[in-house]
């Protein structure tokens, strides 16, 4: 009688036990260079430009936010610009700290005349920092309007509003139908100037704002040769949705730097509308030279 021989070897065993398989071998072979590389990536990942949807977000909010800059630093109402067109750009995002912003955009008059083309080119450097407003901004415009045409249009306004028996006190521009009366446009203009420097200091990597109208408007007499007024403005951010009012004082003479005063109702939660504590958006801030 032979002895019983050991059943032979099931597919893919050894003397010791399973052996691994061929596939799944050569598939651990290939996911080392991949971990490897990713772990390379995150700590790499500091100053890498970020996916194409996200890069379009931040360049559209870096030229906002340049703009808004531009028309304070500009202090001229005649002069507005809004944007036209982000052209190319690239953003940084660093977790730890905010963001870098290189963009060059075309802009257009903010009141566009017929058959007028764009302004012409900016290219601005932004750094947000994260969740924190006042973006640092360094930007620069091409083909700027005329400087004698600018300081025209300027001081007409200005002669227009000094030249006024009683000081203006008008309630809700636009209307209710969403209508500027030509005779208030200048006081539109104005407001707009004041708040491009609210808006630039409110901005954020995240949130932007939009001037949707102005609820009161009252002149101040004064002793020098400077126009001074207060008002009241809504602000709509876009990303929330909310209506921020904001009281905002402005003194303007044509080719002097602006002075502004502002202090913002505080962004509330559903929550919290109903109560009637107020707060300061940012510090209230004045400018005689900036």
């Amino acid at each position: 009688m032979q002895p019983r021989r050991p059943p032979p070897p099931a597919p893919g065993s050894g003397p010791w036990g399973p052996r691994p398989a061929a596939p799944l071998i050569l598939l651990l072979l290939l996911l080392v260079p991949v971990v490897a590389a990713a772990e390379s990536e995150s700590a790499e990942d500091r100053g890498q430009p970020q996916d194409a949807r996200l890069q379009r977000r931040l360049l559209q909010q870096a030229a906002r936010a340049a703009l808004h800059f531009f028309n304070f630093r500009a202090g001229s109402p005649s002069a507005l610009r809004v944007l036209a067109q982000v052209q190319k750009g690239r953003a940084w995002i660093n977790p730890k700290e905010g963001c870098k912003v290189d963009v060059v955009f075309s802009t257009e008059r903010y009141n566009l005349e017929e058959g007028e083309g764009h302004l012409g080119k900016c290219s601005a450097r932004v750094l947000f920092k994260n969740q924190k407003p006042r973006p640092a901004v360094n930007v620069t415009c091409t083909r700027f309007i005329e400087k004698k045409k600018r300081q025209q249009e300027d001081y007409l306004l200005y002669k227009q509003m000094k030249q006024l028996k009683n000081p203006l006190e008008i309630v809700s521009i636009p209307d209710n139908h969403g209508h500027i009366d030509p005779s208030l446009r200048p006081i539109w203009d104005l407001a707009f100037l004041g708040s491009s420097y609210v808006m630039w200091e409110m901005t954020t990597q995240f949130s932007r704002y939009y001037l949707a109208q102005l609820t009161s408007v009252r002149q101040w007499k004064t002793n020098d040769d400077t126009i001074d007024f207060d008002y009241t403005v809504l602000l709509h951010e876009l990303s929330t949705q909310e209506i921020i009012p904001c009281r905002i004082h402005l003194v303007w003479y044509p080719g002097k730097p602006l002075k502004v005063k502002y202090h913002c109702q505080e962004l509330q939660t559903p929550e919290e509308a109903s109560g009637t504590e107020e707060g300061s958006a940012v510090a209230p801030t004045e400018l005689s030279n900036f």
